[in-house]
């Protein structure tokens, strides 16, 4: 309690400074926790061989890792300023691309499934599209400490989001896409095999969620991927791609598994094509491939 209550008093500090000040001292972080964190470089440097080799580039390696860090650090710093500037100031840093893939379905009344992923400035890209184009509901991992939780949610609520805890989140999510609502849903996370379904992802036969897949056939959901990039002048965009259309035949299962096999191929395309903003701090591979944590 006492380490949230600091963290909030360093945080009004941080607010009093100029956007540029603020923002090279969460770069400058970010850098720090390159050089000092070996146990998280060790797991950047494990992802990235078991996806590229063992031969894989030092400098690609270099290059990924410090570019991780960044984006942990660059995403506590929008967790803050979403809480601290309204709206109408945060959307000047954003753009859309493909807006059209979006109003197609609402314009159509149908609920839509976000597909998306850890890739970029994640929290910033949720509460803009949320407060800027479809109102959306996530789910959460319920966090050890309670009030970084609160913290956390009060930032993302902010935005006209909504959130559910993972252990009891399914009738929500019913509720939601019954409604025709939408939900934004993160691909890229390690899961209990018992939840998952095997599909290719990065190249590797890998447990993936198949929840996006079975909501999207049980109620006609639209299935949008989107990410957000980084542009050159300190701006962002966020890129609606084109709904994925699974196939809908008399053998349920096995269009699940397709459906989810065209969600994962779309995101390692993604990744593979630009490597650097995804997540490779996250062991992903940890229940399916252990062996690769123990080198």
């Amino acid at each position: 309690m006492i380490g949230f209550y600091a963290f909030l008093i360093l945080e009004k500090f941080l607010m009093f400074l100029p956007r540029k000040v603020r923002r090279s001292f969460f770069l400058g972080l970010g850098f720090l926790a390159y050089k000092i964190s070996k146990r998280y470089n060790k797991v950047i440097r494990q992802n990235l061989q078991f996806i590229y080799g063992d031969n894989v580039d030092e400098d690609f390696i270099k290059k990924v890792s410090k570019n991780a860090f960044t984006q942990l650090l660059l995403n506590i710093l929008h967790t803050m300023e979403i809480r601290y500037y309204p709206i109408e100031e945060l959307s000047k840093k954003i753009r859309f691309e493909n807006d059209e893939v979006l109003k197609k379905v609402q314009n159509e009344g149908r609920p839509i499934i976000f597909v998306t992923s850890h890739y970029g400035s994640w929290e910033f890209a949720g509460a803009m599209l949320s407060a800027l184009r479809e109102p959306i509901m996530i789910v959460y991992k319920k966090m050890n400490n309670k009030y970084f939780q609160n913290y956390l949610l009060s930032s993302r609520s902010k935005s006209r989001m909504t959130y559910l805890e993972r252990g009891g989140a399914t009738r929500g999510i019913l509720k939601r896409l019954r409604s025709g609502g939408a939900i934004a849903l993160l691909i890229d996370t390690n899961v209990n095999k018992r939840e998952a379904i095997t599909v290719d992802f990065l190249g590797k036969p890998t447990s993936q969620i198949k929840t996006t897949a079975y909501f999207a056939r049980k109620f006609n959901a639209a299935l949008i991927p989107s990410l957000i990039h980084a542009n050159d002048d300190g701006t962002y965009t966020i890129k609606f791609y084109d709904e994925i259309v699974p196939p809908k035949t008399d053998n349920e299962q096995e269009d699940i598994k397709v459906s989810t096999q065209m969600q994962t191929d779309w995101l390692s395309a993604e990744i593979l094509k630009a490597p650097e903003p995804w997540f490779w701090l996250h062991r992903r591979f940890k229940d399916d491939y252990p062996e690769v944590y123990k080198k």
